[in-house]
Parts: structure tokens; sequence; C-alpha cells
């Protein structure tokens, strides 16, 4: 049995790292919004440069290396972005506008929380009724991810009869049918073909992504399951749970952290409830330093569900700002939430079944104290360096290391859990002698759910 639990860990460790590391760290994004008029198209491009690819990503705009993006730089990029798309309208070549463009600081850039973005317009010439409408994307010199969508059009005279992507969505077609007003007039057919081609796919890997990369979100639940296995008394962590209450507590955690970043990502995602994205960054990092404080010393023994269903609330609309970066429509927000959500669950669930065994193995050893101080001083030492960065807008090496940290994290995972098995042979712990008032009151607050 155990020798079928350590396999079924090695296949979920060799799964992740394939799916931990595979966008944003270290690769742009380009989403684009198309907005089919009968005349026209309108299209809205998001940029959003990886950490690992910030820095040629600001080199390629500031042409001259001055550390400074100039009006004429950011219109020469947006131009170039723009020229590195044709499009086409049944084979014949459609010229592009640049109507807009913004650019975020450098500081966001090189966060990999900042997003360029780019409006453009084409004049789509008359005649004929059935159309087939080609747009694609040749820019090969950075690493692009590819996000492309249409707008439901809101003229009833248009009817989307079908799409198609390449796989790495670079390429998109779009069939549609240009009718009268009266032959549109009472057609809902190209609504039910658009929503047959939602993104579930791509949005569903996104939000693994997202959780997977998000080295900030995944510390803080980390941490805070360091001491699940453990109980707190008398101010300070202790013996070890039970295998079953370990379980419990850690389910608990788990879910309460779901239920509150579901809440703030689907109310924020539909436009309910709206905060600027500093102020939760800043807050992410407080809810790290929070978990490693309570890691080291018990702050809500017990209690470490509401910790995470509270700071989830605040993660959930650090979350949301990915979908509103895509630039969904209001008509994709209920499939796209429900498919991004599913691929943060999906990946928060891999990661924590990957490194469940270990904690629960070394706990059961005398190494446990040492792993969980020294997990707790790295987070408590990150969450400080992140809270300096986004208050006072520094570049410090924080994420440089952590994310140095986190391409090693097959390793590290597997490192890990050999050491666990070591120690639970050569160190185990004996049974405490503990009064049983104590313990009944800490399982009972170790089970109890938000």
């Amino acid at each position: 049995m155990r020798a079928r639990g350590a396999a079924v860990l090695i296949a979920l460790l060799l799964l992740s790292p394939g799916l931990a590391f595979a966008h944003r760290i270290d690769e742009y994004l380009q989403a684009t919004l198309l907005t089919l008029e009968p005349h026209s198209l309108q299209g809205s491009i998001r940029l959003v440069p990886g950490v690992l690819v910030a820095s040629d990503v600001i080199a390629s705009i500031d042409a001259n290396g001055d550390g400074v993006i100039s009006p004429e730089e950011q219109r020469a990029y947006a131009q170039q972005v723009l020229n590195s798309i044709s499009i086409t309208l049944d084979g014949r070549v459609v010229e592009t506008k640049l109507v807009s463009w913004s650019f975020p600081s450098l500081g966001q850039m090189h966060d990999g929380l900042g997003e360029i973005k780019i409006n453009y317009s084409a004049a789509l010439s008359d005649g004929g009724r059935d159309h087939v409408l080609l747009v694609a994307t040749h820019n090969l010199r950075q690493k692009l991810v590819y996000l492309i969508n249409l707008t439901v059009p809101e003229d009833r005279s248009l009817e989307i009869l079908s799409q198609r992507r390449n796989p790495e969505q670079s390429v998109y077609e779009v069939d549609y049918e240009e009718k009268t007003a009266a032959a549109g007039a009472h057609d809902t057919t190209g609504a039910v073909v658009w929503l047959e081609g939602i993104q579930f796919s791509p949005l569903f890997h996104l939000g693994m992504r997202h959780i997977a990369e998000g080295t900030d979100h995944l510390l803080f639940l980390l941490t805070l399951l360091l001491p699940a296995p453990l109980l707190a008394i008398n101010h300070r962590w202790g013996p070890k749970l039970a295998a079953r209450s370990s379980m419990l507590r850690i389910l608990g955690i788990v879910t309460a952290f779901t239920i509150g970043h579901s809440i703030t990502l689907t109310l924020a995602a539909m436009n309910v409830i709206h905060v600027p994205s500093h102020p939760i960054e800043v807050l992410i990092a407080v809810s790290i330093l929070v978990s490693a404080v309570h890691a080291l010393w018990p702050i809500l023994p017990g209690r470490e569900a509401w910790i995470a269903a509270f700071f989830g609330l605040i993660h959930g609309l650090a979350f949301a700002t990915t979908l509103d970066r895509l630039g969904v429509s209001h008509w994709e927000r209920v499939a796209g939430i429900l498919s991004f959500n599913l691929g943060i669950e999906a990946m928060q669930m891999i990661v924590v079944a990957a490194i469940l065994p270990s904690l629960l193995l070394m706990s059961r050893s005398r190494a446990y104290s040492a792993l969980r101080i020294g997990g707790a001083g790295f987070a408590a030492l990150a969450a400080l360096g992140w809270t300096l960065e986004r208050l006072f807008d520094l570049q410090l090496p924080v994420d440089d290391l952590v994310n140095a940290l986190a391409r090693h994290a097959l390793w590290i995972a597997t490192g890990l859990f050999l050491l666990s098995l070591l120690c639970r042979a050569l160190l185990p712990v004996s049974p405490p002698r503990i009064q049983r008032v104590e313990v009944l009151s800490e399982l009972s607050a170790a089970s109890t759910l938000p």
C-alpha cells in the first residue's frame, strides 16, 4: 500500500512541472478581443510579459536604452505589434489603423503585473452576404502565448456561423453572414454558435497556470499547511495530531481558501465589486506574513480554516484581475469564471496532494520542527520583501529568489519526500503525554470549518 502511495506521489510530481512553468513566468501573453460590426472590426489587445521575459520586452520597447519609455517609443512599439497582425476578409487584405495605446510603469512590468493595452480598427468592405474573416499574428521575436476571441455582435444583421483557431491561437478564422435588417431581426442562432465556441479549455489551463505560477498564492497556502499536523499547547506548537485529524484540518484549510477566493473572484469578475490591484498585492504579501507568524507561534490554533477563508477573499480579487486582463465580455464571464476557477482548484489539489505525504510523514519525526521553522522563516522574509516592494515600488531580489526555487520545485518536492521517509524511520517522535481536556479542545477546533 505504501509503495502504491509513493508511486502516485511521484506521478503527481512528474505532472506538475510542465503545468507550473508554462506561462507568465517565462512567456509573453497576448490576449485579443475582437468586436465585429457591419462595416468595421475593432480589436483590443492586452500584452502581459512574464517576470522572466519582462527585461527583454522592456529592452525592445526602450529603443535608446535610457531606462525611460517615451511617448514616441510607446507609439512605435504599439505600431510594431499592429504590423505583426495581418487581417483578410474573403481573401483580400484589410488595412488596420492604430487607435489608442497605454503602457504600465517599468516597475509593474518587472513584477509581471503590468499590461500593455493596444486598440485598433479596420474598415471592412461592403458587398456580399457570406464572409470569411482571418486574423493572424506573425510576431515571432518574443515567446508569445495567444488568446483570441470574438464578442457576440450587437448588430442583429450579423450572424456568426463558425470559428476556428490553430493550436497556438495565433491564427483565428470566423465565418459570418451579413443579412438585411429584416432577415436578421429575430435570428439568434449566431449567439448559440458563439456560445458553443467559448474557450473553456484555454481558460481552465490559464487558471492552472495562474495558481501554479503565482508563487505568492502558493506560498501562503503551503505556509498555512505547515502547522496543520500539530497540536497547539500553551501557545506553542507541540505534539502531532492523529493522521485522520491532520487530514481533516488540511481539508478544512483548502476548502476554506477555495470558498473565500471563489466568492470574490465571482463578484469582481462580474463587476459587482472593484478594488485597485495595488493594495490587493500588498495585502497578499501581508497574508503570507500572517501565515508565517502563525506557523512559528499559534495565533489562532485550530482556526487555520478561518485564516484561509479570510485571506482567500483577498486572493480571489487578484485572481479576478487575470480574467479582466483578457478583456472577456459579459457573456463570457460566467463560463470564464467557472473554467478559470476549476483550473485553479485542479492545480491547487495537485500541489496539496504532492506535498501532503511529506508533511504527514515528517510531522511524525523530530525533524519536523526544523522544517516548520525554516519554511515559515523563508515565507516571512519573502513576505516582508514583497510588502516593501509593493508599498514603495522598490526593486528587491525577492521574485528572482522565489522563482529560482520554483523552477526546481520537482527536485525540492522529491527531495523533501525522500527526506521525510528517512526522518520518519530514523527520528520517530515518542508518544506525548498531555492532558485529555487540552487534546479534545484542540481537536474540536481543528475540525471546525468556517
